[in-house]
C-alpha cells in the first residue's frame, strides 16, 4: 500500500496536480483499494485543519498582506539605506538588512522576496548592478522570511511534530540573524570584488539627521516584532492570538499612522490571504489523511530502524537527513513537505538524541535553501519576475549566495546551542 501510495503522489505531482491533490487523491486510491470505509478521509482531513493552533496561518498570512500594502516595507527600506547604504555594496547590504526587517512580519518567504525586492531591485540597478545579481541578492535574503519567526513553516513544523511554537520562534532568532549576518559579508565581499557600488560619502551629522528622520517612519513597524514575541513571551497571548494581534495593528498602522491602505485595499488583500490560506488548509487537511496511511502503516517505525542499522551516530545522520531534506525541497512546497516529513523524522531524529526544537530548525533551513534551487526554486521566481529577467540568468550570481547557505547549514546543524540556548533561558 506505502508503493502504492508514494507511485500515486510521483505521477500526479509528475502531471502538475497541485500538492494537496496528490497528496488526497492518492490516499483516497490507496483506501480503497485497501478496502477501507472512504469516510475516514472527511474525518482525517477535518481533525487535520480542526486546530486553534492552526488559525496563526490565515492571520499571520493575512498580517503580512497587510503590511505589505500599508506602506510598511518601503518605510523599513528607508531605515536600512540610511544605515548602511553610505559605503561600498551599502544598498546591498540594505536589501539583506530590510529584508530581515521585514522577514520578523510577513512569516513567508516568497511575501518577503516580493515586498522588498519591488523595491530594491529598481533601486540596485539604478545604482549599476546587473539584474541577475540584484535579483540574486534578494531571492536569497529572503529566505530569512522562513527563519525568522512568525515563520509559517515553524508553526507549521510545531503543529506536525507537537512542539511548542514558542520555543521554535525563540529558537529561530540566531540561527536567523547568523544566516543574515553571512548574506551580508557576502554581498560586501562580492561588491567589492566586482566593484559594482562606490558608495556615497556622508557626513556624520547628515547621517544621523536622516537615521533619525527614517527612524521615526519606521518605529511603528520596528515595533511590531516587539509586541508579537514580546506578548507570546509574557504569556499575554499564544501564537493565534498574536497573529490577531498583528492583523489589526496592521491595519491600525495602515489607516491612521501611514494612511496608505484603503477600504478597496483592504479588501483585494482580505480576498489574496484567503486564497492563499485556502491553499495551505487544504494541504494540511489531505497531507493528514497522508500521514495518517504513514502511520498505520508503521512507516516512521521501519524508518528508524533502518536508519539504525546504517548507523548509530547523530552526525551520520544528520548528514543523511540534511542530504534528503535538500533533495525534497527542490521538488516539494516547504509547508507541505514539513507537514508530510515531520511526524516521521522528528521521532527518528529523537532516538538519536536530537533535540525536537533544534531539528525544527535544521529542517526549516533545509527548505528555505530550496527556495533558491531550482526546479522548485519559488525565490526565484518572484526575483526574475520582478528584474523581468530569464530564470537562467540568475542561476550564476545566486550559486555564490547558495554555497555560503550551506556552510550556515552545516553549523547550525552541527552547533545545537545556535537554536536551543534562547529557548533554553525560559
Amino acid at each position: 500500500m506505502i508503493v502504492y501510495l508514494f507511485i500515486f503522489m510521483g505521477v500526479l505531482i509528475l502531471i502538475s496536480a497541485p500538492i494537496a491533490v496528490a497528496l488526497g487523491f492518492s490516499s483516497l486510491l490507496v483506501l480503497e483499494i485497501g478496502g477501507v470505509p472512504l469516510g475516514i478521509v472527511v474525518q482525517r482531513a477535518f481533525s487535520g485543519i480542526n486546530s486553534f493552533s492552526l488559525m496563526a496561518v490565515p492571520f499571520f498570512i493575512l498580517a503580512g498582506n497587510i503590511m505589505q500594502g500599508g506602506g510598511i516595507a518601503k518605510r523599513l527600506m528607508s531605515f536600512a539605506n540610511v544605515l548602511v547604504g553610505w559605503f561600498k555594496g551599502g544598498i546591498a547590504a540594505a536589501t539583506v538588512l530590510g529584508t530581515m526587517f521585514f522577514s520578523t512580519m510577513s512569516g513567508s518567504s516568497a511575501a518577503t522576496t516580493a515586498a522588498i525586492g519591488s523595491i530594491t531591485i529598481p533601486n540596485m540597478t539604478k545604482k549599476g548592478y546587473p539584474k541577475p545579481f540584484a535579483a540574486a541578492v534578494i531571492a536569497s535574503s529572503g529566505e530569512l522570511g522562513v527563519i525568522l519567526p512568525p515563520s509559517l513553516a515553524l508553526i507549521m513544523y510545531g503543529l506536525a511534530a507537537n512542539v511548542s511554537i514558542g520555543d521554535l520562534f525563540l529558537a529561530g532568532i540566531l540561527p536567523g540573524i547568523f544566516v543574515a549576518l553571512s548574506m551580508l559579508a557576502t554581498v560586501i565581499i562580492v561588491v567589492k570584488r566586482k566593484g559594482y557600488d562606490e558608495g556615497e560619502g556622508i557626513a556624520k551629522g547628515q547621517w544621523l539627521r536622516q537615521a533619525w528622520l527614517t527612524f521615526k517612519s519606521a518605529i511603528w513597524t520596528l515595533i511590531m516584532p516587539l509586541i508579537i514575541l514580546g506578548g507570546i513571551y509574557s504569556g499575554y497571548f499564544t501564537p493565534t492570538e498574536a497573529a490577531v494581534v498583528a492583523v489589526v495593528y496592521g491595519i491600525f498602522i495602515g489607516f491612521v499612522v501611514h494612511k496608505e491602505l484603503t477600504f478597496k485595499k483592504l479588501m483585494n488583500i482580505f480576498a489574496e490571504s484567503a486564497i492563499t490560506s485556502g491553499i495551505i488548509l487544504l494541504i494540511v487537511a489531505f497531507s493528514t489523511v497522508f500521514g495518517h496511511i504513514l502511520t498505520i502503516n508503521r512507516v516512521p517505525h521501519m524508518i528508524a530502524d533502518f536508519m539504525l542499522n546504517i548507523t548509530e551516530s547523530a552526525i551520520v545522520f544528520l548528514i543523511i537527513v540534511n542530504i534528503m531534506i535538500l533533495i525534497t525541497g527542490m521538488f516539494m512546497e516547504a509547508l507541505a513537505a514539513i507537514i508530510i516529513l515531520a511526524p516521521i523524522l522528528v521521532p527518528v531524529a529523537m532516538q538519536f538524541g536530537v533535540d525536537p526544537v533544534h531539528f525544527g530548525i535544521i529542517m526549516t533551513v533545509n527548505f528555505a535553501i530550496g527556495m533558491i534551487t531550482p526546479p522548485l526554486a519559488v525565490n526565484l521566481f518572484v526575483a526574475c519576475q520582478i528584474a523581468r529577467i530569464r530564470l537562467a540568468e540568475i542561476i550564476p550570481p545566486v550559486l555564490i549566495f547558495l554555497f555560503v547557505l550551506l556552510v550556515d547549514l552545516v553549523i547550525i546543524t552541527y552547533v545545537p546551542a545556535m537554536s536551543t540556548w534562547i529557548p533554553s533561558l525560559q
